[in-house]
């Protein structure tokens, strides 16, 4: 077999992507699917902290972690004996993960590190945020 044969079939069959980066590209596609369905659509180039934001919260609704409010008569029960109107959340390392992906995603698709807005301040205050509350609330439990 030539050296060109070789390098063709490589081409073809690219080794298959570690599950990271498999993960990672899901999470790229997920997001620009998002700003694609905003109304007007956001393009990638106009996306900014505030979009990332959005998308954060537009998870919440997705999460598997019951945050119970202050005024909550379940507040600080790690196993609440019915159910409550609390909002769902995901988790804070679910979170953390997801930016940290979507992060260098944003530069291996030609974005610059300074105009990144996964690494921007209000990410960063999210973050800890997310955390905070994640140390008073619990996963939902699956039957």
């Amino acid at each position: 077999m030539s050296i060109n044969k070789g390098k063709e079939i490589a081409e073809r069959n690219p080794p298959p992507l570690s599950r990271y980066e498999s993960q990672k590209r899901r999470d790229w596609n997920t997001f620009g699917q998002y700003l694609r369905n905003q109304r007007p659509p956001v393009a990638l180039s106009q996306c900014n902290a505030n979009h990332v934001l959005e998308f954060l919260r537009y998870l919440d609704q997705f999460g598997k972690t019951k945050v119970h409010l202050q005024g909550c008569v379940f507040f600080g029960q790690p196993e609440p004996p019915g159910p409550c109107t609390c909002p769902l959340r995901q988790a804070w390392g679910s979170l953390d993960a997801l930016i940290g992906r979507l992060r260098a995603a944003y530069e291996e698709n030609g974005g610059l590190p300074e105009t990144n807005p996964f690494a921007s301040g209000a990410i960063r205050i999210y973050l800890r945020e997310a955390n905070e509350v994640s140390s008073t609330s619990f996963p939902i439990q699956q039957p």
